[in-house]
Protein backbone atom coordinates (compact mmCIF):
# COMPACT_ATOMS: atom_id res chain seq x y z
CA UNK A 1 0.00 0.00 0.00
CA UNK A 2 1.37 3.39 -0.98
CA UNK A 3 1.85 5.92 1.82
CA UNK A 4 -0.14 9.02 0.76
CA UNK A 5 2.30 11.30 2.58
CA UNK A 6 5.53 9.67 1.50
CA UNK A 7 4.41 9.39 -2.12
CA UNK A 8 4.89 13.07 -2.86
CA UNK A 9 7.60 15.54 -1.92
CA UNK A 10 5.18 18.46 -2.21
CA UNK A 11 2.77 16.91 0.28
CA UNK A 12 5.35 17.27 3.04
CA UNK A 13 4.76 20.98 3.53
CA UNK A 14 2.31 23.79 2.81
CA UNK A 15 3.34 26.55 0.45
CA UNK A 16 3.46 29.85 2.33
CA UNK A 17 5.28 32.91 0.94
CA UNK A 18 7.76 34.34 3.41
CA UNK A 19 5.99 37.72 3.51
CA UNK A 20 2.59 36.15 4.27
CA UNK A 21 3.27 34.19 7.44
CA UNK A 22 3.11 34.96 11.17
CA UNK A 23 5.96 37.21 12.25
CA UNK A 24 8.84 35.52 14.07
CA UNK A 25 11.11 37.42 16.46
CA UNK A 26 14.67 36.64 17.44
CA UNK A 27 15.92 37.62 20.92
CA UNK A 28 16.64 41.34 21.32
CA UNK A 29 15.18 41.89 17.84
CA UNK A 30 18.16 40.28 16.12
CA UNK A 31 17.91 40.10 12.35
CA UNK A 32 19.81 36.91 11.47
CA UNK A 33 20.54 33.61 13.17
CA UNK A 34 23.74 32.07 11.77
CA UNK A 35 24.66 28.43 12.25
CA UNK A 36 27.77 26.55 11.18
CA UNK A 37 27.70 22.90 10.15
CA UNK A 38 31.02 21.04 10.34
CA UNK A 39 30.75 17.79 8.38
CA UNK A 40 33.02 14.86 9.30
CA UNK A 41 32.56 11.66 7.31
CA UNK A 42 33.76 8.08 6.92
CA UNK A 43 35.05 7.44 3.41
CA UNK A 44 35.82 3.75 2.97
CA UNK A 45 39.21 3.15 1.26
CA UNK A 46 37.76 0.05 -0.43
CA UNK A 47 34.83 1.82 -2.10
CA UNK A 48 34.40 4.57 -4.66
CA UNK A 49 34.99 8.00 -3.14
CA UNK A 50 31.98 10.29 -2.53
CA UNK A 51 33.98 13.16 -4.10
CA UNK A 52 37.17 13.28 -6.14
CA UNK A 53 39.83 15.92 -6.66
CA UNK A 54 41.89 13.90 -9.14
CA UNK A 55 40.35 12.06 -12.11
CA UNK A 56 41.48 8.43 -12.46
CA UNK A 57 44.51 7.80 -14.69
CA UNK A 58 43.47 7.00 -18.27
CA UNK A 59 39.84 7.41 -17.17
CA UNK A 60 39.81 4.02 -15.45
CA UNK A 61 38.51 4.02 -11.83
CA UNK A 62 40.90 2.18 -9.55
CA UNK A 63 40.49 0.80 -6.02
CA UNK A 64 41.85 1.54 -3.57
CA UNK A 65 41.68 5.18 -4.67
CA UNK A 66 44.58 6.40 -2.55
CA UNK A 67 44.89 10.03 -3.74
CA UNK A 68 41.22 10.91 -3.34
CA UNK A 69 40.83 8.99 -0.07
CA UNK A 70 43.96 10.71 1.28
CA UNK A 71 42.54 14.10 0.19
CA UNK A 72 39.66 13.51 2.57
CA UNK A 73 41.81 11.96 5.30
CA UNK A 74 43.95 15.09 5.40
CA UNK A 75 40.90 16.97 6.58
CA UNK A 76 40.49 14.69 9.57
CA UNK A 77 44.17 14.79 10.49
CA UNK A 78 44.75 18.53 9.97
CA UNK A 79 41.83 20.53 8.60
CA UNK A 80 39.41 19.74 11.40
CA UNK A 81 41.79 21.18 13.98
CA UNK A 82 41.94 24.44 12.05
CA UNK A 83 38.15 24.59 12.26
CA UNK A 84 38.28 23.95 15.99
CA UNK A 85 40.75 26.80 16.51
CA UNK A 86 38.83 29.18 14.23
CA UNK A 87 35.55 28.59 16.03
CA UNK A 88 36.85 28.29 19.59
CA UNK A 89 38.92 31.46 19.37
CA UNK A 90 35.73 33.33 18.46
CA UNK A 91 33.67 31.55 21.13
CA UNK A 92 31.48 29.96 18.46
CA UNK A 93 29.85 26.53 18.61
CA UNK A 94 29.21 24.41 15.55
CA UNK A 95 26.65 21.80 14.69
CA UNK A 96 28.71 18.65 14.17
CA UNK A 97 27.27 16.53 11.34
CA UNK A 98 28.93 13.12 11.52
CA UNK A 99 28.53 9.64 10.17
CA UNK A 100 27.74 7.38 13.12
CA UNK A 101 30.85 5.29 12.42
CA UNK A 102 33.03 8.38 12.93
CA UNK A 103 32.60 8.00 16.69
CA UNK A 104 34.74 4.85 16.65
CA UNK A 105 36.98 5.69 13.68
CA UNK A 106 38.00 9.19 14.80
CA UNK A 107 37.34 9.36 18.56
CA UNK A 108 39.83 12.21 19.12
CA UNK A 109 37.89 14.43 16.72
CA UNK A 110 34.59 13.58 18.38
CA UNK A 111 36.07 14.13 21.83
CA UNK A 112 37.24 17.60 20.81
CA UNK A 113 33.78 18.47 19.44
CA UNK A 114 32.16 17.16 22.61
CA UNK A 115 34.50 19.19 24.82
CA UNK A 116 33.73 22.29 22.72
CA UNK A 117 30.02 21.64 23.39
CA UNK A 118 29.14 21.34 19.73
CA UNK A 119 25.69 20.09 18.76
CA UNK A 120 26.07 16.55 17.36
CA UNK A 121 23.87 15.82 14.35
CA UNK A 122 23.37 12.51 12.53
CA UNK A 123 24.79 12.32 9.01
CA UNK A 124 24.18 8.69 8.08
CA UNK A 125 26.26 5.79 9.39
CA UNK A 126 28.75 5.90 6.51
CA UNK A 127 29.04 8.42 3.68
CA UNK A 128 26.64 6.81 1.24
CA UNK A 129 23.44 8.13 -0.41
CA UNK A 130 20.30 7.04 1.44
CA UNK A 131 19.09 5.46 -1.81
CA UNK A 132 22.06 3.06 -1.65
CA UNK A 133 21.65 2.10 2.01
CA UNK A 134 20.31 -1.45 2.27
CA UNK A 135 18.39 -0.83 5.52
CA UNK A 136 17.68 2.84 6.19
CA UNK A 137 15.97 2.21 9.50
CA UNK A 138 18.99 0.29 10.80
CA UNK A 139 21.43 2.95 9.53
CA UNK A 140 19.45 5.70 11.28
CA UNK A 141 19.17 3.66 14.48
CA UNK A 142 22.87 2.76 14.46
CA UNK A 143 23.84 6.41 13.95
CA UNK A 144 21.65 7.58 16.82
CA UNK A 145 23.00 4.83 19.09
CA UNK A 146 26.62 5.67 18.27
CA UNK A 147 26.19 9.39 18.96
CA UNK A 148 24.16 8.73 22.10
CA UNK A 149 26.82 6.38 23.47
CA UNK A 150 29.55 8.93 22.78
CA UNK A 151 27.83 12.10 24.00
CA UNK A 152 25.31 10.78 26.52
CA UNK A 153 22.33 12.15 24.61
CA UNK A 154 20.69 11.37 21.26
CA UNK A 155 21.14 13.73 18.32
CA UNK A 156 18.17 15.97 17.66
CA UNK A 157 19.07 16.81 14.06
CA UNK A 158 19.90 14.95 10.86
CA UNK A 159 21.63 15.75 7.59
CA UNK A 160 21.58 12.91 5.08
CA UNK A 161 24.78 12.17 3.13
CA UNK A 162 24.62 14.36 0.06
CA UNK A 163 21.22 15.63 1.32
CA UNK A 164 19.72 12.46 -0.17
CA UNK A 165 16.35 11.08 0.88
CA UNK A 166 13.99 8.43 -0.44
CA UNK A 167 10.25 8.85 -0.04
CA UNK A 168 10.49 7.05 3.31
CA UNK A 169 13.56 8.68 4.89
CA UNK A 170 11.75 11.56 6.58
CA UNK A 171 9.19 9.20 8.13
CA UNK A 172 11.91 6.91 9.46
CA UNK A 173 13.79 9.86 10.95
CA UNK A 174 10.69 11.16 12.74
CA UNK A 175 9.89 7.68 14.03
CA UNK A 176 13.43 7.43 15.41
CA UNK A 177 13.00 10.67 17.37
CA UNK A 178 14.87 13.09 15.11
CA UNK A 179 13.39 16.58 15.56
CA UNK A 180 14.92 18.59 12.71
CA UNK A 181 16.55 18.01 9.33
CA UNK A 182 18.89 19.95 7.08
CA UNK A 183 18.12 18.20 3.78
CA UNK A 184 15.34 20.51 2.62
CA UNK A 185 16.94 23.70 1.30
CA UNK A 186 13.62 25.46 0.69
CA UNK A 187 13.46 28.58 2.87
CA UNK A 188 15.24 31.23 4.95
CA UNK A 189 13.11 30.35 7.98
CA UNK A 190 12.33 26.98 9.59
CA UNK A 191 9.52 25.03 7.94
CA UNK A 192 7.43 22.23 9.49
CA UNK A 193 7.42 19.04 7.42
CA UNK A 194 4.72 16.39 7.63
CA UNK A 195 5.57 12.77 8.39
CA UNK A 196 3.55 9.74 9.37
CA UNK A 197 4.96 10.19 12.89
CA UNK A 198 4.05 13.87 13.21
CA UNK A 199 5.93 17.04 12.36
CA UNK A 200 9.67 17.37 11.84
CA UNK A 201 11.23 20.81 11.32
CA UNK A 202 13.40 21.80 8.38
CA UNK A 203 16.09 24.16 9.70
CA UNK A 204 17.40 26.27 6.79
CA UNK A 205 20.50 24.69 5.28
CA UNK A 206 22.48 25.73 2.22
CA UNK A 207 23.87 24.45 -1.04
CA UNK A 208 25.26 27.90 -1.81
CA UNK A 209 27.42 28.74 1.24
CA UNK A 210 28.63 25.17 1.20
CA UNK A 211 32.23 24.32 0.38
CA UNK A 212 31.31 21.10 -1.42
CA UNK A 213 29.53 23.20 -4.03
CA UNK A 214 31.96 26.13 -3.93
CA UNK A 215 35.26 24.25 -3.91
CA UNK A 216 34.63 20.66 -5.06
CA UNK A 217 31.85 21.12 -7.62
CA UNK A 218 32.20 24.67 -8.95
CA UNK A 219 35.95 24.85 -8.22
CA UNK A 220 35.80 28.51 -7.31
CA UNK A 221 38.83 30.54 -6.09
CA UNK A 222 39.94 30.09 -2.48
CA UNK A 223 38.27 33.31 -1.30
CA UNK A 224 34.82 32.48 -2.70
CA UNK A 225 33.42 31.33 0.66
CA UNK A 226 34.19 34.80 2.04
CA UNK A 227 32.87 36.76 -0.94
CA UNK A 228 29.73 34.71 -1.38
CA UNK A 229 29.16 34.35 2.36
CA UNK A 230 29.49 38.11 2.89
CA UNK A 231 26.99 38.83 0.11
CA UNK A 232 24.58 36.21 1.45
CA UNK A 233 24.77 37.68 4.94
CA UNK A 234 24.34 41.25 3.74
CA UNK A 235 21.05 40.50 2.00
CA UNK A 236 19.67 38.40 4.85
CA UNK A 237 20.68 41.10 7.34
CA UNK A 238 18.86 43.73 5.26
CA UNK A 239 15.72 41.61 4.97
CA UNK A 240 15.97 40.60 8.62
CA UNK A 241 15.01 44.13 9.64
CA UNK A 242 11.43 43.16 8.71
CA UNK A 243 11.42 39.45 9.55
CA UNK A 244 14.32 37.32 10.84
CA UNK A 245 16.31 35.07 8.58
CA UNK A 246 18.52 32.02 9.11
CA UNK A 247 21.93 31.67 7.46
CA UNK A 248 23.85 28.39 7.26
CA UNK A 249 27.57 27.94 6.66
CA UNK A 250 28.42 24.35 5.72
CA UNK A 251 32.08 23.34 5.78
CA UNK A 252 34.19 20.20 5.42
CA UNK A 253 37.70 19.78 6.86
CA UNK A 254 39.24 18.55 3.60
CA UNK A 255 37.96 21.60 1.70
CA UNK A 256 37.85 24.80 3.76
CA UNK A 257 40.22 23.35 6.35
CA UNK A 258 43.19 23.53 3.96
CA UNK A 259 45.86 26.26 4.32
CA UNK A 260 44.86 28.35 1.30
CA UNK A 261 41.17 28.61 2.30
CA UNK A 262 40.98 28.75 6.10
CA UNK A 263 41.73 32.47 6.38
CA UNK A 264 38.71 33.29 4.23
CA UNK A 265 36.44 31.40 6.61
CA UNK A 266 37.97 33.40 9.46
CA UNK A 267 37.36 36.61 7.52
CA UNK A 268 33.71 35.64 7.01
CA UNK A 269 33.15 35.05 10.72
CA UNK A 270 34.87 38.31 11.61
CA UNK A 271 32.72 40.16 9.11
CA UNK A 272 29.51 38.69 10.51
CA UNK A 273 30.59 39.25 14.12
CA UNK A 274 31.22 42.89 13.27
CA UNK A 275 27.44 43.41 13.02
CA UNK A 276 24.97 43.97 15.81
CA UNK A 277 21.63 42.15 15.87
CA UNK A 278 23.05 38.72 14.99
CA UNK A 279 22.87 35.47 16.98
CA UNK A 280 25.38 32.68 16.37
CA UNK A 281 23.52 29.48 17.17
CA UNK A 282 23.50 25.74 16.62
CA UNK A 283 20.81 23.87 14.74
CA UNK A 284 19.21 22.73 18.00
CA UNK A 285 19.08 26.32 19.29
CA UNK A 286 17.36 27.44 16.09
CA UNK A 287 14.88 24.59 16.47
CA UNK A 288 14.09 25.54 20.07
CA UNK A 289 13.69 29.19 19.15
CA UNK A 290 11.33 28.35 16.29
CA UNK A 291 9.22 26.08 18.43
CA UNK A 292 8.96 28.75 21.10
CA UNK A 293 7.64 31.13 18.46
CA UNK A 294 5.01 28.87 16.91
CA UNK A 295 4.00 26.94 20.03
CA UNK A 296 4.35 29.59 22.72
Amino acid sequence: MTDPIGSSVRSRFDYQPIHKRPLLRLPKHARVAVWTIVNVENWSPTAAMPRTVLPPPMGLPLLPDIPNWAWHEYGIRVGFWRFLETLSSRKLKATFAINGSVCSLYPEVCEAAREAEWDFMGHGFVQKPMHKVEDQRAAITDTIKAITAFTGKPPRGWESPGLTETDETLDLLAEAGIEYVADWVIDDQPVPLKTRAGTIVSVPYTVEINDVVISAVQQQPSDEIYRRGRDQFDRLYLEGAKAPRVMAISIHPYLTGVPHRIKYLEMLYDYILGHDDVVMWTGAEILDWYRSQVEG
